[in-house]
């Protein structure tokens, strides 16, 4: 699967298996669609985990902001590093799909540009990637849905006990 090749039906066998894939016109116009939208896509998260990255380092400002007006908020307690470190996680989770998406385009570029099958294959690598990154991230967001809820039920059967 990892070798495509373009095979007319009149050049080939009846007996002769071939696992090929055909790239039409079709096909090459929608995936170089996807590579200009994928490479705004990447370029607007790669702008947004810059401003989450230069906002980390604002974490100072914020914790004597919010110590002056909720001198008992419980935010408090995490302190500027640890602002400034969730941030910075949180830039990174973002920074990394955009990365993906940006080599996609590069590569799905030159392969639709230059006929160039080593950078399809590249270029649906990075694609794969992406998926695959978002869907563990999704994971991980229904198990945090699902950790929350049970919580809930939880200290709400405690508090109706007492």
């Amino acid at each position: 699967m990892d070798n495509f090749e373009e095979i007319k039906p009149e050049h080939q066998e009846e007996e002769e298996e071939v696992n090929a894939i055909w790239v039409t016109e079709d096909v090459r116009s929608y995936l170089y669609d996807m590579a200009k939208w994928a490479r705004f896509l990447s370029i607007v998260g790669f702008v947004f985990s810059a401003m989450v990255a230069m906002s980390a380092f604002s974490a100072g400002a914020i914790i004597s902001t919010l110590s002056a007006v909720s001198p008992a908020n419980p935010l408090l307690k995490l302190g500027a590093a640890g602002f400034t470190i969730f941030y910075l996680l949180i830039a990174l989770i973002q920074f990394y799909p955009s990365l993906m998406l940006f080599k996609f385009s590069k590569a799905a570029n030159t392969a639709v540009l230059y006929a160039d099958q080593p950078s399809l294959g590249v270029a649906m690598g990075k694609l794969k990637s992406f998926f695959k990154f978002c869907g563990i991230i999704t994971m991980v967001v229904i198990g945090f849905y699902i950790m929350m809820i049970l919580m809930v039920l939880a200290v709400g059967v405690g508090a109706s006990m007492l």
